[in-house]
């Protein structure tokens, strides 16, 4: 079969869609190029010209990958709705149960960035404009009156720490339910915001 012709963009964007794939399935230490180049039907130079070396494919990837998140965390919280559904509604995707990330490509991501500093400031900024954008929209919240906090940024860590090791858990030994796991999201997000758990259930409607 004869393939289609793609421009340079979209042949990127095939590619690096390819190898958080293979991330996923194989792990940072053990995908190959030639694992992307197979699962596309394409030789191993054709990666290798948009991509130098496999060190650069991998951060590429996990670039592309955290840009994916970003853009639906920023229309999750564009939504024109209150500040308290739109951060409930962020939790909730961004939760180890949901579909924020692929969460085993990010656990691979945060091991091999101990090693690998292109890959460190992936994540680096990836974490950074997720607290920055709760921070902002917990902000909104408090000054729309809707609840009270007095330090916006450190609920914004606080919450997405506790996803984070929620993820690693879960995703290693799979021994809470999804239910589970979105109770306590909310049950925390309740406490941080000082609010009744009754009426976070009731906005998130």
């Amino acid at each position: 079969m004869t393939r289609v012709r793609l421009s340079v963009e979209q042949r990127r964007e095939e590619l690096l869609r390819a190898a958080v794939e293979q991330i996923e399935a194989r792990g940072v230490s053990a995908v190959r190029i030639a694992d992307v180049a197979s699962s596309l039907g394409v030789s191993n130079a054709l990666v290798l010209y948009h991509f130098s070396t496999k060190e650069k494919l991998v951060a590429a990837a996990y670039a592309h990958a955290a840009e994916s998140d970003l853009a639906h965390l920023r229309k999750l919280l564009g939504r024109r709705t209150t500040a308290l559904r739109r951060l409930r509604a962020a939790l909730r995707w961004y939760a180890p149960t949901g579909q924020a990330k692929g969460w085993r490509l990010w656990i691979e991501g945060w091991a091999a960035s101990l090693r690998e500093p292109s890959l460190r400031e992936v994540a680096r900024d990836l974490d950074q404009q997720w607290k920055a954008a709760l921070t902002e929209v917990i902000a909104e919240g408090v000054r729309a009156g809707e609840f009270h906090c007095e330090d916006p940024a450190s609920t914004a860590w606080r919450l997405t720490a506790l996803l984070d090791g929620l993820a690693v858990h879960t995703t290693s030994y799979t021994s809470l339910s999804r239910a589970a796991m979105l109770r306590w999201a909310d049950d925390a997000l309740a406490r941080e915001l000082g609010i009744d758990r009754k009426a976070l259930t009731a906005a998130g409607r």
